[in-house]
């Protein structure tokens, strides 16, 4: 979407004076932010060429000018423009790492224990025997799933789940509604305990990167897939 550099400027001075229209900003985006920065670093100046020419030779100049969304605003913010586009670091969630500790996550994601079995050695657990006991162990079933939004690629990918502030190991598949976790190690687990999927209990925490990182996608994938049957909560 948008126009070519080159064709900026006379693509303004075509829009300027349609009826009924007043332009209210301009904009582009920075495709790279978290990967290039010399890169962004001239597509910054490049676009801000570009907004003096309009305003200067397009026509009226009362129009705002914006780009920078969170990694722009966060590693990148001179110049600042009119306005930022402050996107997922209002979760407390920074594209780029390093910036991470000036942000606190505000999102958790929770369920409950839907059911708690003590399984003998060589059980299977979930769909395609792709986790076999390896000894007896107490095993907890999560009112959760991929049709909640939960990745099914963390499936086998050493994920964990917390409960009472402890981590508790992702077992087997992910399936629609439900998932599977080893709860051996935590004494007298009940059925509706909490289990956090994403955020943090105590002094353990599951990350938004670490969830992204272990299902082989991004974090933005991560908290937009949440689906609409997860209530939500707003403190």
């Amino acid at each position: 979407m948008g126009a070519l550099e080159e064709d900026a400027l006379s693509i303004f001075k075509k829009v300027l004076p349609l009826p009924n229209i007043k332009i209210h900003s301009i904009s582009t985006h920075l495709p790279v932010s978290n990967e290039d920065a010399d890169y962004t670093r001239n597509q910054l100046q490049r676009f801000g060429k570009i907004v003096k020419q309009l305003r200067t030779e397009g026509g009226p100049g009362d129009f705002k000018a914006h780009v920078l969304q969170s990694a722009g605003t966060l590693a990148f913010s001179d110049p600042v423009f009119d306005i930022v586009r402050a996107g997922i670091m209002l979760y407390g969630i920074s594209p780029l790492p390093e910036f991470q500790k000036l942000l606190k996550p505000v999102m958790t994601w929770k369920t409950r224990i839907a059911l708690v079995r003590d399984m003998p050695k060589g059980s299977s657990i979930s769909y395609g025997r792709t986790f076999i006991t390896p000894r007896r162990m107490r095993i907890a079933t999560l009112s959760a799933g991929y049709a909640d939004g939960y990745p099914w690629h963390l499936s086998s990918c050493n994920a964990a789940v917390l409960v009472r502030g402890q981590r508790c190991a992702l077992l087997g598949r992910v399936t629609m509604d439900l998932i599977m976790i080893d709860v051996s190690k935590i004494d007298n687990v009940q059925l509706g305990d909490e289990a956090v999927l994403l955020g943090r209990d105590a002094n353990e925490e599951i990350s938004c990167a670490e969830l992204a990182e272990r299902a082989g996608t991004i974090t933005w994938e991560i908290t937009t897939r949440i689906g609409s049957r997860v209530r939500r909560v707003y403190v």
